[in-house]
């Protein structure tokens, strides 16, 4: 790879990391709820990809029954972590909930140890121990602030949880199915599921304002389309490693923005805390590159936020 080929791939990593780093800010503005948001974010998502189903129509039906199965509770595990997500960021700051999103690909490898007798390294589990050490000093700076910040932070964790569930099941998947068809079958289905769930629930799916409609497009396209399936694109040409370090970019950049546009602070143990759990997770992801991780992380998307 020329060097100003390389130039140009970290290029497009940085604008993809500004990029979902704008998910949070955009979710702090919107006054629509979580699951609502969720929603049109997924199915306009959807809608831009939409021109593109027809160069897949071979595929679709190939695509196994047992696939579908799967597919779907890839989907619905999706639109569990985006409520869950969004829903914390309505009682914690920008920092704190996207600080613990950066916990995925920990535990994702703790899931692979037990699933697929993945052996971690000693000094892997010494950047899992700061980076766990700082999501409980996280939570006690939330706690001293009030408790309902300290709730948003579990339900980011718990969003956290969904969305390496999503992953994982994903994981198998992507060896059969395109980045496309995977993509545009868990958006829908995750998207389907959070509007049952406003349905169910009571919540209008209409009458918001053209302000709030122009935020749910901007979900869809910064963080979705210039974040996250740029990213997926970059795995053609980047190490699966690389990419998963650019998370880390992702609570930096969210936080300077939240303290740009939005007005945040943090307190010296919340940034304590959160330098901490990156610089855990930072230890752990260079200390963890077994090929059998790095090839099923290069076959399956990045995960949104």
């Amino acid at each position: 790879m020329t060097s100003k080929k390389s130039l140009h791939l970290y290029i497009c990593m940085f604008i993809g990391i500004i990029a979902i780093s704008f998910s949070a800010i955009i979710v702090k503005w919107s006054e629509a709820p979580a699951s609502i948001l969720g929603m049109y974010r997924l199915l306009l998502t959807n809608l831009l990809l939409l021109p593109w189903m027809w160069s897949y129509r071979e595929e679709w039906k190939t695509v196994r029954v047992n696939d579908w199965f799967r597919l779907a509770a890839s989907g619905l595990f999706l639109g569990i972590h985006f409520l869950l997500w969004m829903e914390s960021l309505r009682y914690t700051s920008v920092s704190s909930s996207t600080v613990i999103l950066t916990l995925e690909p920990v535990l994702i490898l703790i899931a692979s140890y037990w699933l697929f007798q993945h052996r971690i390294k000693r000094s892997a589990i010494y950047g899992l121990g700061l980076a766990l050490i700082g999501m409980v000093l996280i939570g006690w700076g939330d706690f001293q602030i009030s408790g309902q910040a300290l709730y948003g932070d579990l339900l980011s964790v718990l969003g956290t949880i969904a969305v390496v569930i999503h992953m994982l099941l994903g994981q198998d998947l992507r060896s059969r199915v395109t980045s496309y068809v995977y993509n545009f079958s868990v958006f829908l289905v995750a998207g389907v599921s959070l509007a049952v769930y406003n349905l169910c629930t009571g919540i209008a799916l209409g009458g918001y304002s053209s302000n709030e409609w122009l935020l749910f497009a901007l979900m869809a396209v910064i963080p979705t389309v210039l974040g996250h399936m740029l990213f997926n694109w970059l795995l053609k040409y980047l190490s699966a490693t690389s990419i998963s370090m650019s998370i880390l970019g992702e609570p930096v950049g969210a936080s300077l923005l939240a303290w740009i546009l939005l007005g945040e602070t943090l307190g010296t143990l919340q940034l304590f805390a959160c330098v901490l759990l990156i610089l855990g997770v930072w230890i752990f992801l260079r200390n963890d590159r077994p090929s059998t991780a790095s090839h099923h992380a290069a076959s399956q998307p990045i995960s949104p936020q």
